[in-house]
């Protein structure tokens, strides 16, 4: 499923996630620009590896001189080919321009960076002896969707499906949009698991759960005193509509 369009107005320019967006770009066409042997040792060096962490004696034979420890942030800034670039910054304009526009500027940038950590840190404690770099914006940007299917679950998500061929576009509720997705991070977290007893075998499925779970969880704590048009917070127990 791919998100094309949510029908929430917003009321403030969404400058955050422009400075994003645009940084994102820079730091990909940079990579194009570097040899392959050097797009690699960047990804290596500035990915997550969670063994360089929880196995220094690996990481020191593998030449890590450092314990990687600012890489639970870096990684969501390099992106490992042009459709998986595309497809983050895609989302991450479609949902997060509406976060911004209730968190303020300040709120979304320290929201945006903590979901993308704590996605990092929930693909460590899942697989923390894997030696395979995990990278990209996606796990930042599961917990943009995770607060966007709490602040506004009415909204109007239109939607490519593909069936074989034949794209099927719909306007599905953001609350099953969303749903659906988290659950398919899930099933195939577990089904991965289930079939190399690893994780991360080419997506980092827990990633996006961990992020997902903390936006969901941590919008209520940064929109607190905010004011929120279109939205329903679950503590409030209705649905704001004002203009």
């Amino acid at each position: 499923m791919i998100p094309l369009k949510a029908n929430i107005p917003r009321h403030t320019p969404a400058l955050v996630t422009w400075v994003i967006f645009l940084g994102n770009v820079l730091v990909f066409f940079w990579q194009l620009r570097l040899p392959t042997a050097y797009q690699t040792a960047l990804i290596y060096h500035y990915g997550l590896v969670p063994a360089r962490l929880s196995d220094r004696t690996w990481a020191i034979m593998s030449g890590y001189t450092s314990s990687g420890v600012e890489t639970f942030f870096t990684y969501m800034f390099l992106h490992g080919s042009i459709w998986h670039f595309a497809l983050n910054m895609w989302v991450l304009w479609i949902f997060a321009r509406n976060i911004e526009d209730v968190l303020g500027h300040t709120r979304f940038a320290l929201f945006y960076l903590g979901t993308g950590i704590a996605a990092s840190i929930l693909h460590f404690i899942v697989d923390p002896l894997s030696t395979s770099p995990i990278i990209g914006a996606s796990g930042a940007i599961a917990g943009v969707m995770g607060a966007y299917m709490r602040l506004f679950p009415h909204a109007r998500v239109v939607t490519l499906i593909p069936i074989f061929i034949f794209p099927w576009i719909v306007e599905v509720p953001a609350l099953l949009f969303l749903g659906i997705w988290f659950f398919i991070q899930i099933a195939s977290g577990f089904a991965e698991w289930a079939s190399t007893g690893q994780s991360g075998g080419g997506v980092a499925w827990w990633a996006h759960v961990g992020g997902f779970a903390a936006g969901w969880l941590l919008i209520f704590v940064f929109s607190r005193g905010r004011p929120c048009r279109y939205c329903y917070i679950a503590d409030r127990k209705h649905y704001e509509k004002t203009t």
